[in-house]
C-alpha cells in the first residue's frame, strides 16, 4: 500500500476520515469507487484521491453517498467521534 507523499490540504475535513474508514475495511480506492457507483455516485479516481488528500471540496450529495458506501454516519465523517 502506498503512503501519501504530499501533506494534506485544507479544502475539507472529511477526506482523512474517508481514507481511514476505507483502510479499516481493507478496500483500495477502486473498491470504494465501485461501492459509490452502486450507491449512485459516479466519482473518478482522481476526484477520490483529491478528496482523501483534502485538496477538493466535498458536496453535500457526495457526503451522503460516502457515508452510505462506507457504512458510517455523516456525523462520523465530519468529526470521527
Amino acid at each position: 500500500m502506498r503512503t501519501r507523499q504530499q501533506t494534506l490540504g485544507n479544502r475539507n475535513i472529511v477526506g482523512a476520515h474517508v481514507e481511514q474508514r476505507r483502510k479499516e475495511l481493507h478496500w483500495k480506492q477502486k473498491d470504494l469507487l465501485e461501492r459509490l457507483q452502486l450507491e449512485g455516485l459516479d466519482l473518478n479516481p482522481s476526484g477520490l484521491s483529491k478528496l482523501e488528500g483534502q485538496y477538493r471540496f466535498v458536496t453535500d450529495t457526495e457526503l451522503k453517498y460516502l457515508s452510505r458506501a462506507l457504512g458510517v454516519t455523516v456525523d462520523w465523517l465530519l468529526d470521527a467521534e
